[in-house]
């Protein structure tokens, strides 16, 4: 793991270092028109073994927020102030072969097209193993090891599919073979923004439940970023609000789904299509998203929690 080597679900809390905590975090674009700031001010922390999901209407800084994770934000942009630091460790100022070190090992991401991070002409199996081949395997282990990743992400009959090029697969599968390759490092973080903005609701499903089985197999905290709010309450177990690049609210999925304090927030909820009747056989956003939630109070011995006096933070 390099620089997280133990930092996994399951220990103590109190022998646990965060993942990752940005404090004061700010970013800006230089711009014809002028600076345009990007992200404001955000604090956040992810635990080992945690699943948070940022939410917010497109534009709101979700994105730049990962990038600004990973350092790969574009030459216009400029980290104005603030601190990263991954596994205790303050990466802001960090020289690029230095970051080079943590990407893919500490830290991963996926993004939201496949086929802009796969290579179409090189066949999926072999740029999971070059990933593998890094860490100083030899061919025939990092074979083997790739099969196996491509299984744990749900690939079925991975060595067909190995040898096949990226146009071969479907969306989904292509999904599951970007993760496959993320996770060929065991990295301590996972960055997935917006994985399943441009999947079916079926296989946006699959992937969710996958992203919940990689966290209970690898002990991996996930930042999952995403406009839908269906899919936040299906995995999340904190939910931050995004709004004009600040993180307006944070808290557990079910206080913040439950029980809103910032009025964005209450907004963003009421924004969602509205139910329409059955008899029209049309499964809409919020009653996937009640369905869901459902399940989360099923799981809690069909209680719904108590949230006055709640934990979640609303910035006003």
């Amino acid at each position: 793991m390099g620089l997280c080597p133990d930092k996994r679900a399951g220990m103590p809390t109190e022998n646990r270092e965060k993942i990752l905590e940005l404090k004061n975090l700010a970013v800006s674009f230089a711009t014809p028109q002028g600076e345009v700031q990007a992200v404001r001010e955000v604090n956040l922390s992810v635990e080992p073994g945690e699943i948070i999901c940022i939410v917010g209407e497109s534009g709101c800084g979700k994105t730049v927020l990962c990038q600004s994770v990973m350092h790969l934000l574009p030459e216009s942009s400029q980290i104005k102030s603030g601190e990263i630091r991954l596994c205790g460790r303050d990466i802001t100022e960090s020289s690029e072969n230095e970051l080079q070190k943590l990407r893919g090992t500490v830290m991963a991401m996926v993004f939201q097209d496949p086929l802009t991070t796969l290579n179409p002409t090189i066949p999926v199996g072999k740029q999971i193993m070059e990933m593998l081949l890094k860490k100083k395997m030899n061919r025939r282990e990092a074979k083997k090891r790739a099969l196996q990743l491509m299984e744990l992400t749900g690939i079925e009959k991975a060595g067909e599919k190995f040898d096949l090029q990226p146009h071969f697969l479907s969306g989904g599968m292509r999904q599951r073979c970007v993760l496959a390759a993320a996770l060929a490092s065991d990295p301590a973080l996972l960055l997935a923004d917006e994985v399943t903005t441009a999947l079916d609701v079926t296989v946006e499903t699959k992937i969710l439940d996958l992203l919940l089985e990689i966290r209970r197999k690898t002990g991996t905290a996930i930042i999952f970023v995403t406009h839908d709010l269906g899919a936040a309450a299906r995995i999340a177990d904190r939910v931050a609000v995004m709004y004009a690049g600040k993180i307006v609210e944070i808290g557990k999925a079910e206080e913040i789904f439950y029980a809103p304090r910032h009025p964005y927030t209450s907004r963003l909820l009421s924004s969602m299509p509205i139910s329409i009747p059955k008899n029209q056989g049309i499964s809409l956003e919020k009653d996937r998203m009640g369905r869901y939630l459902k399940e989360r109070d099923d799981n809690n011995g069909g209680k719904r929690n108590n949230f006055r006096g709640m934990s979640a933070e609303a910035v006003f």
